[in-house]
């Protein structure tokens, strides 16, 4: 018969056998947990000695179970001053959780980061070490191309602005401002298509290049502004989602490159001039000259009834001549001599010689120049065939009379400046630019070859002209000729 005494004995038996199965049990599980454990864990104790670690502590370290356990935990902080820093912390919290540069046995150093608590187990501390380096060496990679990407929009030479779906402006760098006239500070975050709306010239292309963006993913245009009184041509060029929904317009200044191809179309179509100009000339001065010779022979038997004919014919053959000469100076390249030259001595020559046709139309010359003018170095019949052209045409628009001033005068150091002034008709502001184009002239019987062919010559004497004008004032031209750096 079983006591009572024997049913409690045999209870409390399987009790402790159950609690010790699962002592054995967590044992294990701790033991499996510490092993396989992806993270190091070290116990070590107070004075920093380190008592166990796992094989993945052993791996971040770089070093055996025996090198490692005959350490002490802190030695292994780089920073001296990290480790007085990071005990104090420990030891008032009694956890702490950082990352900070670890010095490795082998010498290597390593970001780890880690998580201190105190007394975790039988009085022992416990580290859980995790490691950053990968971490901290792809957030150093983010920064510096960050700031390599922040240094080429900074310093880019175009105009960069970069901005979202709703058209806000997220950032633009300093030669976008310039270009635009713009602050940076009063664009950002503001609505991008407030920038063109300044500009109302250009407001309905820029709403189409907007427009085409979503559909084709880039657009590009150019537009003409003025800013500042000053006309520009910029190129456009914009690509729609660049990077977490921002988009990229990348803004050019071609004012300049505009120039230069408009220059370069009028150097090819005056290389076909001077093309056909040979081939005209030609076919022109045979008979011209076989004429010349018959009315010549023709002189002596002309009636008095009939002698105006004969000065019109004279007349009218020496303008075609005139011309064939002007269109042989764009033919080929004249045999020419640089010297030193008075350049007031020229003008003077050149006064002479047309000081009979401004009589006749009622013309007064007003010449003014500065005494000891220096010589200028320039091919003289060259530069007297630039002045009769600019006077004949002076002449030819004051169908009133009038004055023609000229003034010769040094503005500076470098530059002789000629200043022919007429009380004509003036030229409108739209034509000014087209002046010394081929063919183009404002006269109803001229060629503009007159006017080419000057502007050719003073570009060849590494000159400049500039030409002033007013409807219904008259017109000034500003010739401005170098002078020698040899020369006093």
């Amino acid at each position: 018969m079983v006591t009572n005494e024997q049913v409690e004995l045999k209870s409390k038996y399987r009790i402790a056998r159950q609690k010790g199965f699962k002592l054995k049990k967590n044992a294990e599980l701790f033991k499996s947990l510490f092993e396989e454990a992806i993270d190091g864990i070290v116990f070590w104790g107070q004075d920093g000695s380190i008592l166990m670690a796992n094989q993945s502590a052993l791996n971040i370290f770089e070093c055996t179970s025996e090198e490692f356990l005959k350490r002490k935990l802190w030695e292994f902080i780089y920073n001296n001053d990290q480790q007085e820093s990071i005990l104090k912390r420990f030891n008032e919290n009694e956890s702490i959780r950082d990352e900070m540069l670890f010095l490795m046995p082998n010498g290597q150093f390593k970001y780890l980061e880690f998580t201190s608590k105190m007394s975790f187990v039988d009085g022992y501390n416990m580290t859980i070490f995790r490691n950053s380096s990968y971490r901290y060496q792809m957030e150093q990679n983010l920064r510096d191309s960050e700031e390599r990407f922040r240094n080429i929009f900074e310093g880019s030479l175009d105009g960069m602005l970069l901005w979202n779906k709703n058209f806000h402006v997220v950032d633009m760098n300093p030669i976008a401002a310039e270009i635009l006239g713009i602050e940076k500070n009063k664009i950002i975050g503001k609505d991008f298509r407030e920038i063109y709306r300044h500009y109302p010239t250009i407001y309905q292309e820029m709403k189409k290049h907007l427009e085409e963006l979503p559909i084709n993913g880039t657009s590009d245009s150019i537009l003409p502004i003025k800013h500042l009184g000053i006309n520009k041509y910029l190129e456009i060029s914009s690509k729609g989602n660049l990077a977490s929904n921002l988009n990229l317009t990348v803004i050019r200044d071609v004012t300049e490159r505009r120039a230069l191809q408009e220059q370069l179309q009028k150097s090819d179509t005056l290389m076909v001039v001077g093309e056909l100009a040979a081939g005209i000339a030609h076919e022109i001065r045979n008979p011209m000259t076989a004429l010349k010779g018959f009315i010549q022979l023709l002189e002596s038997s002309i009636k008095e009834d009939h002698s105006l004919y004969f000065k019109v014919i004279t007349s009218e053959l020496k303008r075609i001549e005139s011309t064939i000469t002007e269109f042989l100076v764009l033919a080929k390249p004249q045999a020419i001599q640089f010297q030193f030259h008075d350049l007031q001595k020229i003008m003077m020559d050149t006064l002479d010689l047309l000081h009979g046709q401004a009589l006749m139309h009622n013309i007064q010359f007003e010449f003014v120049h500065e005494s000891a003018l220096p010589k200028i170095f320039c091919e003289p019949n060259q530069m007297k065939q630039v002045f009769i052209n600019i006077i004949k045409n002076a002449i030819e628009v004051m169908q009133d009379g009038g004055n023609i001033r000229i003034q010769i005068k040094r503005d500076n150091e470098e530059e002789i400046h000629v200043i022919i002034q007429d009380e004509g008709e003036g030229i409108p502001k739209d034509k000014i630019n087209k002046l010394g184009e081929p063919f183009y002239t404002t006269k109803e019987r001229g060629t503009g070859l007159g006017l080419m062919v000057s502007f050719k010559i003073i570009k060849d004497h590494k000159g400049r002209i500039h030409v002033e004008s007013e409807v219904g004032v008259g017109s000034t031209f500003h010739i401005y000729l170098p002078i020698s750096k040899g020369n006093v």
